[in-house]
């Protein structure tokens, strides 16, 4: 598939509520998933509590799909950043993230589409993933699964990893944990026993672990 952007490009792509900051990463062309044009959209942690498409997660994941030879496209919610509107209590979120799959869509058709989110975003991910027509993976990063919805009828739509710190200071592990054992299809749990929510002094090991999942999901 040939690239229409730059290496790194910065966008106002937009949305239901006004311009959303966005930037655009082209997957390396010498990774190991290359071979088959894939886009993963990232979606930022809460937006009240400081989360936005620059948190050091949300750019790990970035790194890791995009050495990987995944395009990437993160953004930030209304309110965040230079994004137009206000927070909208995980409701126009969703509509962010169809306006940034719609324009993924329309500008790079040839790309198969993967959705990944961190704590609040990784709700919002999952939520979409069901309207994303031939999505190929999902990846949640520190799930809150007390406080929103994911999966439907114990299923996802596509692949997917969970990953998860037992140290997690903001969302229950054990909870967690039990979620994904009730979950059904093709579903890869990275834990890690000593980790925050912020995996601080395990964002090299989420890296390296993250990239051999997607490698065995995605060839």
């Amino acid at each position: 598939m040939h690239f229409p952007f730059a290496k790194e490009e910065l966008l106002m792509i937009s949305g239901p509520s006004g311009q959303l900051q966005a930037a655009l990463h082209q997957g390396d062309e010498l990774g190991g998933l290359a071979h088959r044009p894939r886009l993963v959209i990232l979606c930022h942690p809460h937006p009240v509590h400081g989360g936005t498409m620059d948190n050091k997660v949300v750019t790990t994941l970035m790194r890791t799909y995009r050495d990987v030879g995944i395009h990437v496209l993160r953004f930030n919610f209304r309110g965040v950043g230079k994004s137009e509107g206000v927070f909208d209590n995980a409701i126009g979120e969703l509509d962010d993230l169809r306006a940034i799959v719609a324009w993924a869509q329309q500008n790079l058709p040839e790309a198969g589409l993967l959705l990944a989110g961190f704590s609040f975003g990784s709700s919002i991910a999952a939520q979409v993933s069901y309207e994303v027509s031939g999505v190929q993976h999902l990846s949640l990063v520190a799930p809150p699964v007390e406080r929103y919805p994911y999966a439907r009828d114990n299923q996802f739509p596509c692949k997917a990893c969970v990953v998860q710190g037992d140290q997690d200071e903001r969302v229950i592990a054990r909870g967690v944990y039990d979620w994904v054992a009730t979950l059904r299809g093709d579903v890869e749990l990275l834990r890690y026993p000593g980790a925050g929510h912020f995996f601080h002094g395990y964002l090299t090991a989420l890296k390296t672990d993250l990239t051999q999942i997607l490698q065995r999901q995605l060839q």
